[in-house]
């Protein structure tokens, strides 16, 4: 291995990157610095100017091949750093260096001279699609907020005759005893002719006070798998395609955390996201592989996935288990690509951060029931 990990221009690109993601900024330091040893820290010179701090940093733990318990500080440094960061563009610079470093101090052969052209060390393909291993139990925390919810429609304050059949969807809580789902969802009509019924209000307060959500539904053999009603429908707009029940004596579990801005997704470069649901009325799946944002705006978020009735009302999540929109159907597009092939169709769910203010400018008392909750 050389006397460094990196090259000077490998630092400097660091160095310039750093300072136009603020970085550089001083608050952050002790966050760079975590898992790092704090003896080790305290050697390294202090400067006035951020980015001649970064840079000093970034030089002094290259010539580090490694610290007395065994890590490796630069490598600690750079993860630190792509955790800061939402640019995926800067991402990729960190996360480029972060593999190199990684592969040098593991001491990892080169690759020999006599294999296939073309073929070398492992690389990042177009975008590291990682994740840290504690996801999958974070998904399984998540999911235990998700329910198959069932509702009844009704007509003059009397079950639909002659036959009342319940519509099915999906729900999740965003309090302890607020669910989630699409006013389609509790209006519980059929479309016809690309229009939708929308029922008298006192229907739809019977609707959502008669609806059944079932949490823990993972298998057909669920069957014993206690439901619960809703007390009352607190909020809805059916243009967002939202509403709010309120749970009637719900038992204490978790709720999803929601993003407080509009996702936002760059061109050309996709976000994955994963959909928690219950397609069909049947027990939960989750859409991970495949799933991916390709188009935002202040309220709408579309996307890549495979959904279908009953998948209405899920919570559309980023990797960090965050609800960024509220699943509500598809939409037929053109020119539309998807894995080199054209797409008729996309899906697309609603902005939570267009849903919360909504909720503040119509509904306060319980944007601010949920703000609450949120903010513990």
């Amino acid at each position: 291995m050389s006397d460094t990990y990196l090259s000077q221009d490998d630092v400097r690109l660091l160095r310039d990157t750093a300072v136009e993601t603020e970085l550089a900024d001083p608050g952050r330091r002790s966050l760079l610095f975590a898992g790092i040893l704090p003896k080790y820290r305290g050697s390294l010179p202090v400067l006035a100017a951020p980015g001649g701090q970064i840079h000093s940093d970034l030089n002094e733990m290259n010539r580090v091949e490694r610290l007395i318990d065994g890590t490796v500080p630069l490598a600690i440094w750079l993860r630190n750093a792509t955790d800061q960061l939402t640019d995926a563009a800067a991402r990729d610079v960190f996360l480029k260096a972060l593999d190199r470093v990684t592969r040098d101090a593991a001491g990892e052969p080169d690759v020999a001279p006599d294999v296939p052209t073309g073929e070398t060390k492992e690389e990042i393909v177009f975008q590291d699609d990682t994740v840290p291993f504690d996801f999958l139990s974070g998904g399984a925390l998540a999911g235990s907020s998700v329910a198959r919810i069932k509702v009844l429609p009704y007509q003059g304050g009397a079950l639909l005759q002659p036959v009342a059949l319940p519509h099915n969807g999906t729900g999740w809580l965003i309090t302890g005893d607020l669910l989630v789902t699409n006013h389609h969802v509790v209006n519980a009509r059929k479309r016809s002719d690309g229009q939708q019924q929308v029922v008298d209000p006192a229907d739809l307060q019977l609707q959502a006070q008669g609806s059944r959500s079932r949490f823990d539904y993972l298998s057909e053999d669920d069957a014993d798998v206690e439901e619960q009603q809703a007390s009352e429908l607190v909020a809805w707009d059916e243009e967002l395609d939202y509403a709010v029940l309120r749970l009637a004596g719900a038992p204490v579990r978790p709720f999803l955390r929601v993003a407080t801005a509009p996702l936002a997704v760059a061109k050309d470069m996709p976000v994955a996201l994963n959909i928690i649901q219950h397609p069909g009325g049947e027990p939960k799946r989750i859409a991970l592989r495949n799933n991916l944002a390709f188009e935002a705006d202040e309220r709408d978020v579309r996307y890549f996935t495979d959904t279908r009735g009953g998948s209405s009302g899920s919570p559309v999540l980023t990797d960090d288990w965050t609800v960024v929109a509220l699943h509500r159907g598809t939409r037929r597009v053109t020119d539309v690509s998807f894995q080199g092939k054209s797409t008729a169709f996309v899906n697309v769910g609603t902005q939570l951060s267009a849903i919360m203010q909504h909720l503040r400018e119509h509904s306060p008392k319980i944007h601010d029931e949920i703000a609450a909750a949120q903010s513990r």
